[in-house]
C-alpha cells in the first residue's frame, strides 16, 4: 500500500484505504508507507490521511483505492480516486 509510482503524466500516484465516506463527492484515504529510523534502523510505519474527490460517491469505508495528484479541488483536495483495488 506504501508504493508511489509515476504515470505518463508525471502524477504522484497513491495507494490507501478508506476512512470516511460521509462528506458528499470526498473521501478520506489513508496512506501508510514504511521508513526506516535514522538512529535505530527500525521500520517505522506512518500515515497519513488524504481528502479525495470521489464524482459518484461509490467508494464507500474500507475500501481499497488508487489517488492520483490533480489540480487544487478545494481547499484541502488534491487528488482523485482512480479505482479500486
Amino acid at each position: 500500500m506504501n508504493e508511489r509510482m509515476q504515470d505518463k503524466k508525471n502524477r504522484k500516484i497513491l495507494k490507501g484505504v478508506v476512512l470516511s465516506d460521509k462528506s458528499d463527492k470526498t473521501v478520506v484515504v489513508l496512506v501508510n508507507r514504511l521508513v526506516k529510523h535514522k538512529r535505530y534502523g527500525k521500520f517505522v510505519k506512518l500515515g497519513k490521511k488524504h481528502k479525495a474527490h470521489d464524482e459518484k460517491n461509490e467508494y464507500k469505508a474500507g475500501d481499497k483505492v488508487v489517488l492520483e495528484a490533480c489540480r487544487p479541488i478545494s481547499k484541502d483536495k488534491h487528488f482523485k480516486v482512480l479505482r479500486k483495488i
